[in-house]
């Protein structure tokens, strides 16, 4: 099973490169500047750590990155044109589905989420259900919405480069995390928190693992990211070495994380590409309307940890 597990993985993320692939073969043909080069170079590039990444050093990689970012940087890396569906196509097959729409995500959900938990001793268990959650569900909008294989992949394509390069962050974001690590910005912290907090004191130290974690996220755009250098900074020392449980501890680190995402424009993919989805005057209001619920959950976070952790 674990064998079919990493194989299915590799194959899934093959099938994002291709995606990837498609793009700038889209992007080539229909931008009609001289941007459609960096265009179509940017997606290409994005796409071979996908489909090769474990046969490509890690340097290799890297450089990829860089090359890709600077496209970004020069401004070369703009939006293909796609056939768009009218208004009244869509409002006849709005009324149509109704609220039906939202099934095939909600299949994808409880798929994802029971092919964890039966998968739970491989490795690579969550990655694979996501994947095959995915599949499950896209069957499901298949019988739903009688819609053709080509037209998934445009949309897919099209919902993903308006993305663009946010749709990159997460990953980045990630390996920065590992280089704070790394760079021992977790024993700094520690340092400084130790000032501050008593070190016996259960509650502050929730407090300073909580808030650390939300205020290190709005920094790094990512939860990922601030986990590993918050938790080796704040976590260890000052609430998992007062005996709290640490798969309580972990979740909820990463829940207030989200607090975190939820107030910061670097999370990108999920504040600011809303906004230019939903054409939003301001790019902030997303943030503006997500802060009061943001803000009572981080509180709702400290007293979990500290009631629910030890």
């Amino acid at each position: 099973m674990q064998n079919f597990i990493n194989i299915s993985l590799e194959i899934f993320y093959a099938l994002m490169g291709l995606l990837m692939i498609v793009i700038a073969i889209k992007s080539y043909k229909t931008i009609d500047s001289s941007k459609k080069y960096g265009t179509a170079l940017f997606w290409i590039l994005i796409s071979i750590p996908f489909i090769f990444g474990k046969l490509i050093p890690a340097n290799i990689i890297g450089l990829i990155l860089v090359l890709s970012s600077l496209l970004t940087l020069s401004k070369q890396v703009v939006f293909a044109k796609y056939d768009m569906p009218s208004e009244e196509f869509g409002q006849k097959h709005s009324e149509k589905l109704g609220n039906k729409i939202f099934w095939p995500s909600l299949v994808l959900a409880f798929a994802a989420v029971a092919v964890a938990m039966s998968l739970a001793n491989f490795g690579s268990s969550s990655q694979f259900a996501i994947g095959a959650g995915a599949i499950i569900a896209l069957g499901f909008a298949f019988m739903l919405t009688k819609a053709k294989v080509s037209t998934t992949v445009d949309d897919s394509s099209r919902l993903l480069q308006q993305m663009g390069p946010a749709s990159m962050l997460p990953q980045l974001l990630v390996a920065l995390g590992a280089l704070f690590t790394q760079a021992g910005v977790g024993e700094v912290i520690s340092n400084l928190i130790s000032g501050v907090v008593p070190a016996d004191s259960r509650f502050f130290g929730v407090v300073a693992y909580v808030l650390g974690m939300a205020i290190f996220t709005m920094i790094m755009g990512n939860s990922f990211a601030a986990f590993a250098v918050i938790t080796a900074g704040i976590g260890v020392p000052f609430v998992l070495a007062q005996g709290a449980d640490p798969a309580i501890v972990g979740a909820l680190a990463l829940t207030a994380g989200y607090c975190g995402t939820l107030l910061t424009p670097m999370a990108a993919n999920f504040n600011i590409v809303p906004a230019a989805l939903l054409e939003m005057k301001n790019q902030y209001d997303v943030i503006k309307y997500q802060a009061p619920v943001a803000i009572v959950l981080l509180v709702l976070h400290i007293f979990a940890m500290y009631f629910l952790a030890f």
